[in-house]
């Protein structure tokens, strides 16, 4: 019982500073995606695919999260984005207290979107509000088309889910269409895009799906 009313503490403080952060989004008109999946899904490589697509139209930054090293940092900056980054040193999540700081080194009116790389970790960073307006969720079909039923609290959380490395299918066992069926199961009606970051494979459909969320954040018509 005072492990739960702990974590109940721990997530009431996070949530009120995720408030303050989506007031201070809101004021900028700024889109804040909170990227979340396993290590090595491709979180970074979508980051580096987007930056190259969009950024002479869309002003975006990074605000990335890992246990230790820039090395994904410096793959944003080297893509022509700023990227801040954030070591949690042994921390399995990023908090809405680890995001207002990184902001000290953004300029939010100066930006369309904010990413922001959460841990790699399909569990802790599910439970903890950043002030994002959505989540994206992803995957790499790799890991198997079980995940749904393994981790639904991701998938509850998740605005849309990016299916990567479709391009490996013919040498997986990877279902696509278990995969989604699970996945409605868990939150019907959940958008799900297939890409493969290396090959090029479905990466418009991911940016109209960027583009119409940064509209809908503006309050510009289609």
């Amino acid at each position: 019982m005072k492990r739960l009313r702990a974590t109940q503490r721990v997530l009431s403080s996070n949530d009120t500073a995720a408030a303050a952060l989506r007031r201070r989004f809101a004021e900028h008109k700024v889109l804040v995606l909170n990227l979340l999946s396993s290590p090595g899904s491709g979180k970074t490589s979508l980051l580096e695919r987007t930056a190259a697509a969009r950024r002479d139209t869309v002003r975006m930054a990074v605000i990335e999260g890992d246990l230790q090293t820039d090395r994904d940092a410096e793959r944003v900056r080297r893509a022509g984005v700023q990227a801040v980054q954030i070591n949690t040193d042994g921390g399995c999540h990023l908090s809405a207290d680890m995001v207002a700081a990184a902001l000290a080194e953004i300029d939010l009116s100066a930006l369309d979107v904010l990413f922001i790389e959460n841990v790699g970790n399909l569990v802790c960073p599910a439970a903890f509000d950043l002030g994002e307006d959505a989540a994206v969720l992803l995957f790499s079909v790799t890991e198997g088309d079980d995940k749904p039923g393994k981790y639904p609290t991701a998938f509850l959380k998740a605005d849309v889910v990016v299916v990567n490395k479709v391009d490996l299918v013919p040498y997986t066992n990877f279902d696509t269409e278990r995969f989604r069926q699970d996945m409605q199961k868990i939150k019907s009606g959940l958008p799900l895009l297939a890409v493969s970051c290396t090959q090029g494979l479905g990466l418009e459909d991911w940016y109209g799906w960027l583009e119409d969320r940064l509209r809908a954040k503006k309050g510009l018509a289609r």
